[in-house]
């Protein structure tokens, strides 16, 4: 995650490195913002308001740390709080890091988790208030996060939520295999309200809350100057002719090439996906047969650039081989990873 820590005192300063080491060895990458008299090295000057720096915050981080008054941080972020699907993961800790406050976006944002990350590092308390966490209850935004599942209705998410918190059993089934232990609240037998993981469009119970493994890497490639447009419609085109859903793909990986490629980045933005891209070299040292062509490896040094980069990005197995059209190409490869409940 891109988690950016802020503080306010010499204290919060101090605690702020604290939290920067922390989370960086738990394979995070951070960066400090400390008022001009209390910077040290690493540090990166603090300029405007709380609220400018959250505002910017919101858009571009994972995460937001607040090494301050929990005052501070709620009035900081007030007016960029949206929805929690978006929103970055916001915490709080007292200046002395003493207490650790999950604040926004606890499930899906990952704030808990990092919370507790902390609380173990620092020795602090975490302050966990989100409702299923304090009843040790199935957390379905949770769940869907660490297994990459798409959730198709937030407000179906609550009511499976509020059901849980009621003592209602709620109903699991799944169309791929799921590891571990049942979690308290859950039934494999009949129920009113239940969870599905498939990428059917299937119902099993009244109310039925679809979660849709995200297991594919989509693979372009295009010709410089394609429109997002055409773009987007060859590849929609092409998902509902293989039987994928859009919310299935995972990302969107490319050549390093075309990091910069408007059309794709506009793609990207579109199907809100992640856009991965690699160099030639880390393309060509993939094992396994790809399709070919002379032209594109004499312009990116390459043989196919959308096989071998949805390969790279799922790390697993080429479902689609390359479809060519019109100066622009498309491929699917999927994940191999399991589900499970731990």
């Amino acid at each position: 995650m891109q988690i950016r820590i802020v503080s306010y005192s010499a204290n919060g300063a101090a605690t702020a490195r604290r939290v920067s080491a922390a989370l960086e060895r738990a394979g995070h990458s951070c960066t400090r913002f400390a008022l001009e008299k209390f910077r040290q090295s690493g540090d990166e000057p603090l300029t405007g308001s709380a609220s400018d720096w959250a505002k910017d915050g919101f858009l571009h981080a994972d995460a937001l740390v607040f090494c301050c008054a929990s005052g501070i941080a709620v009035r900081a972020i007030a007016p960029w709080v949206r929805d929690k699907t978006t929103d970055p993961a916001v915490l709080v800790l007292d200046e002395t890091g003493a207490f650790v406050i999950p604040l926004l976006s606890g499930h899906i944002g990952g704030a808990n988790e990092l919370a507790l990350v902390l609380a173990d590092a620092l020795g602090a308390v975490p302050v966990v208030t989100t409702a299923t966490d304090r009843n040790g209850l199935f957390a379905v935004d949770v769940f869907a996060k660490r297994n990459h599942l798409y959730i198709a209705d937030m407000q179906l998410a609550k009511a499976v939520s509020a059901a849980l918190l009621a003592g209602e059993p709620v109903g699991i089934r799944s169309d791929v295999p799921i590891g571990g232990r049942l979690p308290n609240g859950l039934t494999e037998g009949d129920a009113r309200i239940g969870v599905c993981v498939t990428e059917r469009d299937i119902r099993p119970f009244s109310q039925t809350l679809l979660l849709i493994p995200q297991r594919y890497a989509l693979g372009v490639g295009c010709r410089r100057g394609k429109p997002a447009a055409e773009l987007e419609a060859f590849v929609r085109r092409e998902l509902d002719a293989h039987g994928v859903c859009a919310q299935a793909l995972r990302c969107m990986a490319s050549i390093d090439l075309k990091k910069d490629e408007p059309g794709l980045l506009a793609l990207a933005e579109r199907m809100d996906l992640p856009f991965l891209t690699y160099t030639a070299d880390e393309l060509n040292a993939l094992s396994g047969t790809f399709s070919g062509s002379a032209f594109v490896r004499e312009t990116t040094g390459v043989d196919c650039v959308s096989e071998r980069a949805a390969v790279r990005a799922s790390g697993g197995e080429l479902v689609v081989g390359k479809i060519a059209e019109d100066g622009m190409t498309f491929a699917l490869a999927r994940f191999t990873e399991e589900l499970s409940y731990e």
